[in-house]
């Protein structure tokens, strides 16, 4: 073809620059001036998760660099992750704890109610505890942990403040164990509690190195009240402690002589390395015994995991994941009141704080519309700036709605293009939405692989 054309009548074309004018411009003034070209609004840093199908580029997934850059509307590290079962939350999860040990994080699991944490655990080589009956795994929830170490060389306040930490962890506690079985834990329950916990670890008589409770040891030190227990709770006599107390050591002795015997009652006999990249607590074998008695078992290892962590070491970066937290909470309000501890302690902690649940209505079913449980469910999700939400079907799409404040268009994209594949996600960061596809690498698909019981072998 002749620059000019072709010759002939009408076939003429002459070459000609198109008119162009140059701009130059930040990334950010890009869209105000061209708005077809989306940016993520995120940082390129922590875990790459996938790919952001709004703007075409990559997401990663900081919780803790989100909340220390003020440009990004997040206040706390927590996350809670929805989805149907087979939609891929769990893997989502994995593949961040995997790509987060970059970061120097460390991942520990507060209770894996299916082993789905194994191979992963495994894989990093670190063996997981196994809690059940019969097997040499015990865990006490009252341990001190670091609160209780040097204690003989503190001066009189730091007594005093961590005294306050670990009585009150306790209290948090047994207040929740005592009411998931339907007894109050009123004032009367807790001078008496408070009073024969301080006498068991010597600090009412003064003792420099502090003694380690156990629950049958205060179940057993309420049943036969000494003389000094009775006068400290301000009893006439001890038929009237006894009389006082009958609910609450009724309570108590289910729990040494119940379904979770041996597994709560003595003292801690696990060795954690907390240098290890990851720990699981599996808790599988209990699932015979039933919703109630993985929740309390959930309870024990909350209050557990917290003692801990209360004093880290600094850069001591941690995932703490959570699953089936959906148990816990129907305990009633008193049981999810230590879990909303943790997740309001993230920001001192400088723990991520994971959530998973099947639909946001799971965490919903603690009580009647009306009851604190249930207000404090929906603070609960108050407390997670950060969502994860997976495929669910049509029906979950109102409560999206109204407890999310999702918009119909959002809605559409977790119960339509979400279910269409796994790994696909709508991520809530603060106020800010992103529709995310995670990619797993070949390794990862075989670490994250929960179909055993359904097929054959894994995938290929």
């Amino acid at each position: 073809m002749p620059r000019r054309g072709i010759r002939g009548r009408g076939r003429g074309r002459a070459a000609a620059l198109a008119p162009l004018s140059v701009w130059r411009m930040t990334s950010e003034q890009t869209p105000v001036v061209w708005p077809l070209i989306a940016t993520s609004g995120l940082p390129p840093t922590g875990a790459q998760m996938g790919l952001d199908l709004l703007s075409g580029g990559a997401f990663y997934c900081d919780p803790v660099g989100w909340v220390t850059d003020d440009d990004i509307p997040v206040t706390n590290p927590n996350v809670v992750v929805f989805g149907k079962p087979g939609r891929g939350k769990s893997a989502t999860v994995k593949a961040f704890a995997l790509r987060m040990l970059a970061y120097g994080y460390r991942t520990l699991i507060l209770g894996d109610t299916k082993d789905e944490y194994e191979p992963l655990c495994r894989a990093l080589g670190v063996e997981p505890f196994v809690i059940g009956h019969g097997l040499p795994a015990r865990v006490n929830p009252l341990a001190f942990g670091p609160l209780g170490h040097g204690w003989e060389r503190l001066d009189t306040s730091e007594v005093r403040r961590r005294e306050a930490l670990v009585f009150a962890r306790w209290l948090v506690l047994l207040r929740g164990l005592v009411a998931s079985q339907s007894v109050p834990f009123g004032p009367v329950e807790e001078t008496a509690v408070g009073e024969a916990l301080r006498m068991l670890t010597g600090y009412r008589s003064g003792t420099t190195r502090l003694t380690e409770p156990t629950i049958p040891q205060l179940w057993q030190t309420l049943d036969e009240p000494p003389p000094e227990l009775v006068r400290g709770c301000r009893y006439a006599d001890r038929r009237h402690f006894l009389d006082a107390t009958r609910t609450l050591r009724d309570a108590l002795g289910s729990l040494v002589k119940g379904s979770l015997a041996g597994l709560f009652d003595d003292h801690t006999s696990i060795d954690v390395d907390w240098r290890a990249p990851i720990q699981s607590l599996s808790l599988s074998r209990l699932e015979p015994l039933g919703d109630q008695a993985v929740g309390i078992a959930l309870t024990c290892l909350n209050s557990w995991g917290q003692a801990m962590r209360e004093i880290a070491d600094p850069g001591d970066l941690r995932i703490v994941v959570r699953d089936e937290t959906w148990r816990q909470m129907r305990l009633g309000a008193e049981a999810m009141k230590s879990l909303d501890a943790n997740l309001r302690l993230s920001r001192r902690d400088a723990d991520v704080q994971i959530l998973l649940a099947h639909k946001p209505s799971d965490m919903l079913t603690a009580g009647d519309a009306t009851s604190q449980a249930v207000a404090i469910a929906r603070d609960l999700l108050h407390l997670c700036d950060v969502k994860v939400l997976h495929g669910q079907d049509q029906a979950v799409g109102d409560e999206l709605g109204s407890l999310l404040g999702l918009a119909p268009t959002a809605q559409r994209l977790v119960t339509g293009w979400a279910v269409a594949g796994k790994g696909r996600a709508l991520w809530l960061v603060g106020d800010r939405a992103f529709k995310v596809q995670t990619v797993l690498t070949g390794p990862e698909v075989r670490l994250t692989y929960t179909n055993e019981a359904l097929a054959a072998g894994g995938p290929t």
